[in-house]
């Protein structure tokens, strides 16, 4: 008797601690997920427009990388259209940042890490509701080992900091976090 009556107690213990946690996960989900965004229903479009390298050390290549890499991010993860120009949302500015500091110092005064540092100064324009307009500067890392050569590894650090400046220009415009 006593028996049965410790399990229907934990059974009940169970089932509402189960109701919670999908309670929670819903408000979750409907609080943080990317079902919901920061844009109304009138915004269809977007546009892109290049970002000039102004940082004192230059990758050829980051201009373009950059532009192409926000354009991407906005057409798979939105339903918005692309404009060349004049869309609903706007996205500008320029590559403020590319620079190498040393990080990890081993013995000998030398460096064990290196960091790799993008900065980018964003405008964002909201054509549709210009109380949501911004100017943000986002930066982005990644580290490597200092015996080996930035252009050695360039490519790949690059890949990493882009996807860290796409996700975190998305969330500050579409999904507004």
């Amino acid at each position: 008797m006593a028996l049965n009556k410790i399990i229907l107690k934990m059974a009940a213990v169970m089932a509402l601690g189960g109701c919670l946690m999908l309670g929670g996960c819903l408000l979750f989900k409907t609080q943080y997920g990317f079902t919901t965004n920061a844009l109304t229903a009138d915004v269809k479009t977007f546009s892109v427009e290049y970002f000039p390298n102004r940082a004192r050390l230059v990758n050829p290549m980051l201009s373009q990388q950059f532009t192409e890499a926000l354009q991407d991010k906005l057409s798979k993860q939105t339903s918005l259209k692309m404009e060349t120009s004049g869309g609903d949302v706007e996205f500008s500015g320029q590559i403020t940042g590319y620079d190498t500091k040393p990080m990890a110092i081993k013995e000998g005064d030398q460096s064990a890490q290196t960091r790799l540092t993008v900065t980018v100064s964003v405008k964002y324009v909201n054509n549709k509701d210009h109380e949501a307009d911004w100017e943000k500067q986002f930066s982005a890392y990644a580290d490597f080992d200092s015996s080996r050569i930035l252009s050695d590894v360039e490519n790949e650090l690059m890949e990493d900091i882009l996807d860290q400046l796409m996700e975190d220009i998305f969330n500050a415009s579409v999904a507004a976090w």
